[in-house]
């Protein structure tokens, strides 16, 4: 088990948190930029001394502020892959694995290098140099390089950025089932909550230095305890007044203009959020046919593809996003300017709060 407690403050930043990842298990901490993911992480590997904290794994303590401990990096055997991989260009792949272990016999190294990278699917590539590498290759050899030293706790800071776009998706499922397959307890940090959910078993929300929700995937995306957790799932956050209806549900006030009904109950100012696969698009003319309570008229901004599914940024008293099916968009003739009404159920809306 990997336990992490630390307080830091600096330049007008505060950090305070607190965490637990059991051995074999992910961690994903995914907050914008400036939330201090990274610090975290810094703190864990011995790179940044808090003014407070505890940062043990197993049995090993590796800080304890109150008892003047603190262990070099060096001796905390904790793999750190950097965002950019940080490999060594001048150095062929398999010596960037052996990095770690140089001082063993040259043989020995390579055999344990050799047997690494043959692990992740590579070891063709033991004599090739970085540049000749494809980005998730390299991602796959600084993992390599990391495990070299048999680590007791893994630290990944935003893995897959230095990936293009085409290749991230195939080189997150190879990551999430190598994190499986390595045994320790692991941290890792992104600002992309769909990346927080694939590879976390569990996922932490940190903004402002504090971790403000932390659960499943799911359990945040379909239960945020704020709008600041919902828009950062990915939710459309809207926020308004909200009353009591006489039939039991929940009517708001969006600020701006117009009104949404939730089944979810809540008072005075919130946030209401949907999800955009959940708002449907229909022609401003075209006569109801579903039993959405909620509808708002609109104008598309903009149309995104997105493999098989279209998402329409939507000009309304407050900024909408609906995902549609790429043939339904073709069907309906969306374009930009184009006035539309966007709908859904009440049941489809959740109220958190501000």
């Amino acid at each position: 088990m990997l336990r992490a407690e630390a307080s830091h403050r600096w330049a007008g930043f505060e950090l305070d948190i607190a965490l637990e990842v059991p051995e074999g298990r992910c961690l994903a901490l995914a907050g914008p930029s400036g939330a201090g993911k990274t610090s975290v992480l810094r703190i864990i590997a011995g790179l940044l001394a808090p003014s407070s904290g505890r940062v043990s794994c197993g049995q090993a303590v590796w800080l304890d502020t109150a008892r003047g401990v603190s262990c070099p990096p060096e001796q905390r055997r904790c793999g750190y892959v950097f965002q950019d991989y940080a490999l060594f260009e001048h150095l062929a792949v398999w010596r960037n694995v052996a990095f770690p272990v140089r001082k063993r016999r040259r043989s020995e190294r390579r055999a344990g290098a050799l047997e690494l990278l043959d692990r992740f699917g590579i070891g063709g590539l033991a004599d090739a140099r970085p540049s000749a590498l494809s980005g998730g290759e390299r991602q796959r050899v600084a993992l390599a390089r990391t495990l070299a030293l048999r680590p007791r706790a893994l630290l990944l800071d935003e893995p897959l950025s230095a990936l293009d776009r085409r290749t991230r998706s195939s080189a997150a499922r190879e990551l999430g089932a190598l994190l499986r397959d390595a045994g320790v307890p692991t941290v890792l940090v992104t600002h992309d909550f769909a990346e927080a959910a694939l590879l976390g078993d569990r996922v932490g929300v940190i903004d402002g230095g504090r971790v403000v929700q932390r659960g499943t995937a799911s359990e945040l995306a379909g239960a945020p305890a704020s709008a600041f957790v919902a828009d950062f799932a990915g939710a459309v956050v809207l926020t308004g007044i909200a009353h009591a209806a006489a039939d039991g549900t929940t009517r708001i006030e969006i600020d701006g203009g117009g009104s949404i009904t939730a089944i979810d109950s809540g008072r005075g100012p919130v946030a209401a959020t949907v999800f955009p696969w959940e708002i449907a698009i229909q022609p401003l003319d075209a006569p109801s046919r579903s039993s959405a309570q909620n509808r708002i008229e609109a104008e598309v901004v903009s149309i995104t593809a997105l493999g098989q599914r279209v998402r329409v940024a939507l000009a309304a008293p407050q900024a909408l996003v609906a995902e549609v099916t790429e043939r339904g968009a073709r069907e309906l003739g969306l374009h930009p300017g184009m006035r539309v009404a966007a709908t859904w159920k009440a049941t489809a809306t959740r109220v958190v709060r501000r």
